[in-house]
């Protein structure tokens, strides 16, 4: 238990010491690249997987016919 405690002080302590951490502007302007990125990655998955469900659905259909 003792070297669980040590590691997680150590940790702590290499978090305040040896990190450099972004201004705060800085990390407001990337978490708002990184939501307007994840928005658009998710509507072009979304428009990928509908366009292939209407070729498959296209596809049966003629089969079926």
């Amino acid at each position: 238990m003792a070297k669980i405690v040590n590691y997680i002080s150590e940790a702590f302590e290499e978090l305040k010491s040896n990190v450099t951490w972004p201004e705060w502007a800085q990390v407001q302007s990337l978490t708002i690249v990184v939501a307007v990125f994840s928005v658009l990655f998710a509507l072009a998955t979304w428009g990928v997987d509908e366009f292939f469900a209407k070729a498959l659905e296209g596809f049966f259909n003629w089969m079926k016919a």
